[in-house]
């Protein structure tokens, strides 16, 4: 079992590029007085919406993808698949793939088989790998700041944000909250 280091300990630290003459111990306990240190600026709007797409993006890299699935789910829409598979499986889908779905359904409009059941031309079990394939990829992949620029530009993008479970909503909204007060406090707490 390994003795763990009391915090008060002084330990020196050499980097591999500094010789061991060159090495001084830092007395200042880890605080800082530089003049290049900048105070915490309070956050933005995009700042906010930032840090929301970081946390989501967080979230969802968290959020299973279920090892056994293939239920024959009867469907019409590539909206109301996923909808289907939402219930089924107790979890919220990807922004980007709520998005993605709705742009298929979409693309039916005016063919000659918009009015044809999906599940007649697609099959379920092909239909609902190819949501699962997407919604790894979305999870895996996605930068959040592109999440947080693709919402930025459309002001109902909640629409497509699935609700996350009413504990973790309430603490990635709490989380941003304290995030917010921490800085105005610190902020203002350097200020002269």
């Amino acid at each position: 079992m390994k003795r763990v280091m009391p915090w008060s300990d002084k330990v020196d630290l050499i980097s591999s590029d500094e010789s061991s003459s060159e090495a001084e111990v830092d007395d200042n306990d880890g605080t800082s007085n530089s003049p290049t240190e900048q105070p915490p600026q309070e956050l933005s709007p995009q700042g906010m919406l930032m840090k929301r797409a970081e946390l989501y993006q967080e979230y969802m890299k968290e959020v299973p993808i279920p090892a056994q699935w293939g239920s024959v789910i009867p469907f019409t829409s590539w909206m109301g698949l996923g909808r289907s598979i939402k219930q089924l499986y107790g979890q919220p889908l990807h922004y980007l793939a709520n998005v993605l779905l709705k742009q298929w359904d979409q693309l039916r409009f005016g063919s000659e088989d918009e009015d044809t059941p999906l599940d007649i031309i697609f099959h379920p079990c092909k239909a609902e790998s190819t949501i699962w394939l997407i919604e790894e990829a979305h999870q895996r992949i996605t930068a959040s700041h592109r999440i947080a620029k693709l919402w930025q530009s459309d002001p109902m993008h909640d629409a497509f944000v699935d609700p996350i479970f009413p504990e973790l909503l309430w603490f990635m909204g709490s989380l941003l909250t304290l995030v917010v007060i921490l800085c105005n406090v610190s902020y203002n707490s350097i200020k002269p």
